[in-house]
């Protein structure tokens, strides 16, 4: 596996993607995708069957929960992988690293990167104004 790639949009830290990294530009996820995103995100590291998913979203049929998983690997969002004739699904990166190239992808898309940044800031909680001061100080 190597450690860096060069895709802008690469979330691992260091790279996980191996010889292709498989990080894509962020894609919109519509509200039943989140709602399969949060249940694999809420077991990130394990392999969760379409059965599990769809056990954890009650109000959704089996065959619509499958269908967005399966829409969700074409998409490099879960990892899909076969074992007993059972698909199995993983979250490729953890929820943090999503929400980071979605920002990533925002601030990229600017023409004006300070503004951008200084509304965004503005937007901030006192908390996280202070988290955000402390990271970047750390990376002095």
């Amino acid at each position: 596996m190597t450690t860096t790639c060069s895709n802008p949009n690469c979330t691992c830290s260091p790279c996980l993607c191996g010889e292709e990294c498989k990080c894509r530009p962020s894609t919109a996820l519509g509200d039943l995708e989140r709602q399969v995103m949060d249940v694999l995100w809420g077991g990130y590291g394990r392999e969760l069957t379409g059965r599990d998913v769809a056990d954890a979203l009650p109000a959704y049929a089996f065959t619509t929960v499958a269908t967005v998983l399966n829409r969700l690997s074409r998409k490099g969002v879960v990892r899909k992988r076969m074992e007993d004739g059972k698909a199995r699904f993983a979250a490729i990166h953890t929820q943090a690293d999503r929400a980071a190239t979605t920002m990533r992808n925002a601030l990229s898309s600017s023409d004006d990167r300070r503004e951008t940044l200084a509304r965004f800031t503005a937007s901030m909680t006192a908390d996280e104004v202070e988290a955000l001061r402390a990271f970047l100080d750390a990376r002095r």
